[in-house]
C-alpha cells in the first residue's frame, strides 16, 4: 500500500470537502474538526459526483437523488433503496501535507 500527496490540510477548512484525483480515481476529502477523512466521489446509485451535494456533519447527502453516506466509514447511512457503500481510504497528514493510502 503506498501513499499519495493530495493537496494541503490548510486547503480544505473544517466543515468543507474537496474533490481530488489520486491514482486515476476521484476522491472526495473531507474536513470535519480538524480530522480528515477520504472517499470514493462518485454516488453508487446513479454516479453523481458526491462534491456537488452538502455536507452535514460527517454526512454526505447525494445532490442528485438524495441518497447519505457517513464520509467517515463510506457506509450508506439512508436511501429507499438498497445500494453499495462508498470505498474509503484512511488519511494521513505530514508537515501540513494531506496523503491518501492506497
Amino acid at each position: 500500500m503506498g501513499k499519495i500527496i493530495v493537496g494541503k490540510a490548510s486547503d480544505i477548512p473544517s466543515g468543507r470537502m474537496q474533490k481530488v484525483t489520486a491514482d486515476g480515481k476521484e476522491i472526495l476529502v473531507v474536513n470535519i474538526d480538524g480530522n480528515y477523512y477520504a472517499i470514493n466521489d462518485t454516488c453508487t446509485h446513479a454516479g453523481a459526483s458526491l462534491s456537488e451535494g452538502n455536507l452535514d456533519g460527517s454526512i454526505i447527502t447525494c445532490g442528485w437523488h438524495g441518497a447519505k453516506f457517513d464520509c467517515k466509514t463510506g457506509k450508506l447511512s439512508a436511501f429507499p433503496a438498497k445500494i453499495k457503500d462508498i470505498g474509503a481510504y484512511r488519511v494521513v497528514i505530514e508537515s501540513e501535507n494531506i496523503f491518501l493510502e492506497v
